[in-house]
């Protein structure tokens, strides 16, 4: 029976399914965004905007990677955040001890080995967090976003713990892969930490795509019942879920504490919903079995583009070269929304989001 419903799973899932606008809802969305940026933004194509949202969509572009895999075994890791905050803690506690760096991490110099050590230790713990998690997922019973919700708390708790709310400084190699790139031509610069998240996820998309893991993976979130009839372990394809989940949180978090070159509890406070919105954007569903690691790209890309022509926008310059009269010009540069433009841009990426999620969760029900 098992030989038997295997290939007729993999046959249903190879047979062509008709194209429809939900499908390109991401990346029409995408294109909206980059077009009202456009008018609104002076120069906003060129290659330093690139560089900016290269820089800024790395890391979470690793997260996601991981959030990915979970979503689509249609669970859900909310802890994300907090383990990539206790893996940088971990690497900067370790990092400020006399066998390393010493005090602010430059009383001497380390060995290779230690370096590798003290970065490796914080991805193996947060590795072991998510396998933690799934496991406890998978005995218990309970929805993963409860086991995972206590597992943020955990993590915090450590992360308070092992620094005492004191700052701790970074191996210089992971400031090097946060803040160092490539210059190429016209003033276009390749961020380090740009490509080591492509690496990350075409590593995630080759395993998802062209490995029977990656299968099971669909089968798993799409009819979780029927795949295990067809001989799926799909106890463990969960468990090694949200592992993965919590070895690309790690990365992530070692990656952004690099990037800001020291370690605190303030990092990675918005990392969670900021990955969770860049998953969906991209078209990826909360009840799994559909989406992909290119998917997740596109989303990770509109939510930075957006956050990015948010910040490089310009109300006060729009005004004066509006063609409005004189005297609304004037009203409007001294409106109280004008001069605060600046705690104004949450409240707009958040209405763009909700609007861009809405539309596309609509196209969805119409294509069913």
């Amino acid at each position: 029976m098992t030989e038997n419903a295997q290939p007729a799973t993999a046959k249903a899932s190879a047979t062509p399914r008709q194209i429809h606008w939900a499908d390109y809802a991401p990346l029409l969305s995408l294109a909206l965004i980059m077009g009202v940026f456009t008018l609104l933004v002076d120069q906003f194509w060129s290659f330093g905007t690139l560089s900016l949202v290269l820089q800024q969509s790395a890391v979470l572009a690793i997260v996601a990677t991981g959030l990915t895999y979970v979503l689509l075994c249609a669970e859900i890791d909310l802890s994300v955040g907090m383990v990539a905050l206790l893996s940088a803690c971990v690497c900067g506690v370790m990092w400020e001890q006399p066998w390393a760096a010493g005090a602010k991490g430059t009383a001497h110099a380390a060995s290779a080995l230690t370096i590798v050590f003290v970065i490796g230790v914080p991805i193996v713990l947060a590795t072991i967090c998510g396998w933690i998690s799934g496991r406890l997922t998978i005995s218990s019973g309970l929805p993963s976003f409860i086991i995972t919700l206590a597992m943020m708390n955990i993590t915090l708790g450590l992360a308070r713990f092992l620094t005492k709310s004191e700052k701790f400084a970074v191996p210089g190699v992971l400031t090097k892969i946060g803040n160092d790139g490539w210059r190429l031509f016209g003033g276009l610069r390749i961020p380090q930490s740009a490509v080591l998240a492509a690496v990350v996820m075409l590593v995630a998309h080759i395993v998802l795509e062209h490995t029977r893991f990656g299968r099971y993976v669909y089968m798993t979130g799409g009819n979780r019942e029927a795949a295990r009839l067809a001989g799926v372990r799909t106890d463990l394809v969960v468990i090694r879920c949200l592992a993965i989940c919590g070895l690309t949180a790690a990365i992530g978090g070692l990656v952004n504490a690099g990037r800001l070159n020291s370690v605190s509890l303030d990092q990675n406070a918005d990392l969670l919903l900021d990955a969770v919105a860049c998953v969906v954007l991209g078209g990826t569903s909360l009840f799994g079995g559909e989406g992909s690691i290119g998917r997740t790209i596109i989303g990770v890309l509109t939510f930075t583009t957006l956050k990015v022509g948010l910040n490089l926008m310009n109300v006060e310059r729009l005004i004066k070269q509006s063609p409005l009269p004189a005297g609304w010009k004037s009203q409007w540069l001294e409106a109280s929304w004008v001069t605060q433009f600046d705690l104004l841009r949450p409240f707009l990426l958040g209405v763009v989001l909700l609007l861009a999620l809405v539309i596309h969760g609509r196209l969805v029900k119409r294509r069913e």
